[in-house]
């Protein structure tokens, strides 16, 4: 069954990445992280400040956008080009192909969060007072890498992204060490957006197995905005809007994930909140998008099963 559903997710993930789509979003994301350096200029000595959170915030942005993307369209394109029957004809069920195609899209979209990391720490070491040379030698030297191994592995230059991306985070860690909480601000922030992305993957996921790719999009959307105004409305005034929606307000932010869980207060990553373990917060963080992307893939497998092609 590993075998069955890492090859799914790995042919996920060459399509993917070449989707020209992708590619245009990686641009955008790491423009807008780049263009952070030069709000940092408008600021009075606050210039790495900026460019951690404007790094962090279009890193979660770009990412949510590309998993709604890529949940909405990628089952959708094996069936319109029919290619999802030969692979179904083979000793191959369909929960299996289902969770390879999620698992491809996760592992495009932790990969996606990592580049963008890589530039905002190197950004972020130069804002802080790190050596350029360090830096820009560090970065230099990825970018050789990436073209050796790309020239090199001709047949597996697909999937050569995937441990490079590791390795630049890797590199860029100690670069950025003069930020010091900025840095903790942006790392943690990267593991927050590939939870809050593993959900809404599940959810595209979910609604893909029996939908169009455009309704798929949209339901997807729609969750999303309310998972990150869940806060607001388990918190609408029952005086204001009466009892009633006041009630349903509550029971949405119990059944559907609340997203606003992702998007943290600056002072709790960089751990000036006292009264809350940073520790604890990104365990529960971590389980939560665990337990609901789980339940999401269970559902989504249960209907993609009574699916009917013909």
């Amino acid at each position: 069954m590993l075998a069955r559903v890492l090859a799914i997710a790995l042919n996920t993930y060459r399509e993917a990445v070449r989707a020209k789509l992708l590619l245009s979003m990686l641009g955008l994301a790491l423009a807008t992280s780049a263009y952070s350096v030069v709000l940092g200029t408008l600021s009075l000595h606050h210039e790495a400040r900026v460019v951690a959170d404007v790094g962090a915030a279009s890193t979660s942005f770009y990412a949510v956008m590309t998993a709604i993307v890529m949940g909405a369209t990628s089952l959708y394109r094996e069936i319109e080009l029919k290619t999802i029957f030969p692979m179904l004809a083979r000793p191959l069920r369909r929960h299996e192909y289902l969770l390879g195609k999620y698992l491809g899209t996760l592992g495009t979209l932790t990969a996606f969060v990592l580049i963008d990391v890589g530039l905002v720490l190197a950004l972020l070491g130069l804002e802080a007072g790190g050596s350029a040379w360090n830096i820009g030698g560090a970065a230099a030297g990825m970018l050789a890498l990436l073209g050796v191994l790309l020239w090199r592995a001709k047949r597996w230059r697909v999937y050569v992204a995937l441990p490079w991306c590791v390795a630049l985070v890797a590199v860029m860690i100690p670069l950025a060490a003069p930020a010091g909480p900025d840095r903790q601000l942006v790392l943690l922030s990267a593991v927050l957006t590939v939870s809050e992305a593993a959900i809404v993957a599940a959810v595209a996921t979910l609604f893909s197995s029996f939908s169009s790719p455009f309704l798929t999009a949209v339901f997807t959307l729609g969750l999303f905005i309310a998972g990150r105004s869940a806060d607001t409305l388990a918190h609408m005034p029952e005086k204001v809007f009466g009892s009633t929606v006041h009630r349903i307000g509550v029971a949405w932010t119990r059944v559907f994930p609340n997203l606003n869980f992702y998007v943290p207060p600056r002072a709790l990553l960089v751990g000036d909140v006292s009264t809350v373990s940073l520790s604890g917060f990104m365990a529960t963080a971590i389980t939560h998008a665990l337990v609901y992307s789980v339940a999401l893939l269970i559902v989504a497998a249960l209907v993609f099963q009574r699916r009917d092609f013909q």
